[in-house]
């Protein structure tokens, strides 16, 4: 049995090595949480030096997909008459969810 010559091979590499770089690269770990009252938030946001991401607040509840992992702020807007709820040192490991547990929100 006869292989294949390496004119074949070089350009399945070159194609190979495309194709696992040709995508984007999503993260598994979702930030979550919640706000008291309920009604109270727009959108939360995370930020980093590097990112900021967001999501908006449904019936009290959030989850920002996709964020690498990092140290991040949280911000969560408010809606009048109630302020934006801050909360720094929020860490993010890959692949694993991040609760930040209920956000209260304050006039």
């Amino acid at each position: 049995m006869r292989l294949p010559h390496a004119a074949v091979f070089v350009p399945m590499i070159f194609v190979g090595t495309f194709l696992c770089f040709a995508f984007r690269v999503y993260w598994n770990s979702p930030v979550k949480g919640s706000v008291t009252p309920s009604n109270a938030g727009i959108r939360a946001w995370v930020l980093s030096r590097t990112d900021t991401l967001n999501a908006p607040v449904l019936e009290g509840n959030f989850m920002i997909e996709n964020v690498k992992p990092g140290n991040y702020t949280l911000m969560v807007e408010g809606v009048p008459p109630y302020r934006n709820a801050i909360k720094q040192g929020i860490i993010v490991a890959d692949g694993q969810p991040t609760d930040v547990g209920v956000i209260q929100m304050n006039k």
